[in-house]
């Protein structure tokens, strides 16, 4: 039986939905040529007795991808949970030692490493080095650069880079490098425009894939 690719696409929606209905966090969709995709990414600092932000800063990601071509038995869907804690003291500029948890369809991986965050008004830099605590771990790089100018009194320019890049320490496994663009415009709390996801797997010889296609983006 072949399954409707929309209808399944809203389910998972849904379900990612259920869980942040009330809370005030960025929700992404892509809808592309070849895969559409979910994306709930935001960062959080713990607050003090004083109401003011600790130096425990949180970060939580889900993530849902959809293949055009899914079927009951091939190009299924690819689930992706990733929450991280960091100590953020200001002496070191940015820069803080963070835990990380991911939990994708192959399993769960605990992680640990070093982390640099810079969140202001109009832009944000973020990224970690971390490696899995597991036996034969991977190396994981992740970089997040977004920059929303202001272009007019009620418009922003938004644009985004994310790179996720995993070394592999055990030889015969692959290399996995990811690269998502993203560039628009940002009105209030909404945010449009058009978006690639590039993706090469491999070691020697890599496989290359690609996802152009347009998103909405709004901060709840």
């Amino acid at each position: 039986m072949k399954i409707n690719f929309k209808i399944y696409f809203a389910i998972i929606s849904m379900l990612l939905f259920r869980g942040i209905a009330f809370a005030q966090i960025p929700v992404e969709v892509f809808v592309g040529n070849k895969k559409a995709t979910v994306d709930i990414m935001f960062f959080k600092y713990f607050k003090n007795k004083e109401g003011q932000n600790s130096k425990f800063l949180f970060f939580n990601r889900n993530r849902a991808s959809i293949d055009c071509k899914m079927t009951e038995t091939t190009n299924l869907p690819q689930f992706g949970f990733t929450e991280a804690f960091s100590y953020n003291a200001p002496k070191l500029k940015g820069f803080a030692p963070v835990v990380v948890a991911s939990i994708l369809n192959r399993g769960i991986f605990p992680k640990a490493g070093i982390q640099f965050a810079k969140i202001k008004k109009n832009y944000t830099i973020f990224s970690w080095l971390v490696a899995e605590t597991l036996k034969g771990p991977n190396i994981d790089f992740f970089f997040l650069a977004r920059y929303t100018p202001k272009l007019t009194e009620k418009l922003n320019l938004f644009s985004q880079i994310e790179l996720v890049n995993a070394l592999p320490t055990v030889e015969q496994n692959n290399f996995t490098f990811t690269q998502r663009f993203r560039l628009g415009l940002k009105v209030k709390e909404f945010q449009f425009g058009a978006g690639l996801d590039l993706s090469q797997l491999g070691r020697n010889n890599y496989t290359n894939t690609n996802n152009l296609g347009v998103f909405l983006r709004n901060e709840f």
